[in-house]
C-alpha cells in the first residue's frame, strides 16, 4: 500500500475508534520509519507536534520496553499498559521498517482500558492491523 493510502486508512480508523469509545481515543498518532541509527517521523496528527518531536525518545521509551520481548512483523501490535501522560500507548507495525504509534495525551492506558467501550473500540484497531498484515506500506 502507498503511504498516502495508509494515512487515510489510519485516519478513518482513528475516527471510528473514537466514535465507538465515546470520546477521542488516540488524539495523537505518528508514523515513524526506522533506519540503522535513525527514526524519521513521516506523518504526525495531534495537538503537540513541536513538543512531541523534542521529547520523542522519552515518550516512546515505555512502549519500546514493553514491546521489546518479541520481533514484530507488519500487522503486529503492542500496548504500553503502564504508559502515562504523553507516553505513547500503542504501536502497530505497518511496514518492515515503519510503525504507527498512538497516544492519548490525557488518559493513561489503564484509564482507557477501565472504560467498557474500550472493547468495542479495539475492533477497528485489529481490523487496521489485519490490513497492514495483508498489505504493508511500501515506501519508494
Amino acid at each position: 500500500m502507498a503511504p498516502s493510502d495508509a494515512y487515510s486508512i489510519i485516519s478513518a480508523a482513528m475516527v471510528r475508534m473514537s466514535s465507538l469509545y465515546g470520546r477521542p481515543l488516540f488524539n495523537e498518532w505518528v508514523i515513524v520509519r526506522l533506519g540503522a541509527d535513525t527514526a524519521t517521523v513521516l506523518h504526525y496528527e495531534g495537538p503537540r507536534l513541536a513538543e512531541c518531536l523534542s521529547v520523542f525518545g522519552k515518550d516512546v521509551a515505555q512502549l519500546r520496553i514493553e514491546a521489546s520481548d518479541r520481533a514484530h512483523a507488519p500487522g503486529d501490535f503492542d500496548f504500553a499498559r503502564s504508559a502515562t501522560g504523553t507516553q505513547f500507548d500503542a504501536m502497530l507495525k505497518i511496514a518492515d521498517d515503519a510503525y504507527l504509534l498512538c497516544n492519548n495525551t490525557e488518559l493513561s492506558m489503564m484509564q482507557i482500558r477501565a472504560k467498557p467501550e474500550w472493547l468495542k473500540a479495539q475492533v477497528p484497531f485489529v481490523n487496521l492491523s489485519e490490513r497492514f498484515r495483508l498489505n504493508p506500506v511500501k515506501f519508494d
